[in-house]
């Protein structure tokens, strides 16, 4: 195991609660029966490609340039939201796990859709954690293709069966695997059953489990 390759939301922290509000602000507007049932569907999933799925319910046509517009609508009133993040919104073991991962010459990377991830590390006070933040204006296929994991592990300089990827996302944890890599799921086993390794908490993630599940599964 040379490197760990996180996702952002769910992983690090949770701004989905910020995502679905903003998106929900929106909907409301556009008078689209939009509620967190749906929502689900728009975990790991890029800003156009959510706002492509929340605009198929209903039956009006959007024209590209209106469609930037709503996105940028969106996030606006996201970035609104984010600006209040502060280091107490890391997610339970999160920070002890990257100063693991530091000490022990561990590769690491951030894989996430959001266009936001650099911002929010920083509000975090984490940035420095981080060995690269895979820069998601470059990639052209969203989760679940490979294409993110695999451009991290490159960054990284390592090989994709050299790495765990952490995700909280089916969409996601179906990119890791794509990719070669050793899938980490954090949520139930009915959400993460396709995962080689499932945590309940991001508080049950350490170093030792990485490595002791990573070796067991590469024997």
């Amino acid at each position: 195991m040379k490197a760990v390759i996180f996702d952002l939301d769910g992983v690090i922290t949770d701004t989905a609660e910020y995502h679905y509000l903003a998106w929900k602000s929106l909907a409301d507007e556009l008078n689209l029966p939009f509620d967190k049932e749906f929502n689900e569907k728009l975990k790991g999933v890029s800003r156009m490609e959510s706002l492509e799925l929340i605009l198929s319910l209903g039956d009006t046509a959007y024209s590209d340039e209106e469609k930037k517009a709503l996105a940028e609508k969106k996030n606006d009133l996201y970035k609104e939201m984010i600006a209040k993040v502060t280091p107490a919104d890391l997610l339970p073991g999160i920070e002890a796990l990257l100063k693991e991962l530091q000490e022990a010459g561990i590769g690491t990377a951030l894989a996430s859709a959001s266009k936001n991830a650099p911002f929010i590390l920083d509000r975090l006070g984490v940035t420095h954690y981080f060995n690269h933040v895979v820069d998601v204006n470059l990639i052209k296929q969203g989760k679940p293709d490979p294409e993110i994991f695999l451009t991290g592990a490159a960054k990284l300089g390592v090989l994709p069966e050299e790495c765990v990827g952490i995700e909280d996302a089916e969409a996601g944890i179906e990119s890791i695997l794509s990719a070669g890599m050793y899938a980490v799921g954090v949520g139930t086993p009915a959400q993460m059953q396709k995962a080689d390794l499932i945590v309940s908490s991001t508080a049950e993630l350490s170093l030792s489990l990485l490595k002791e599940n990573f070796k067991q599964k590469t024997k």
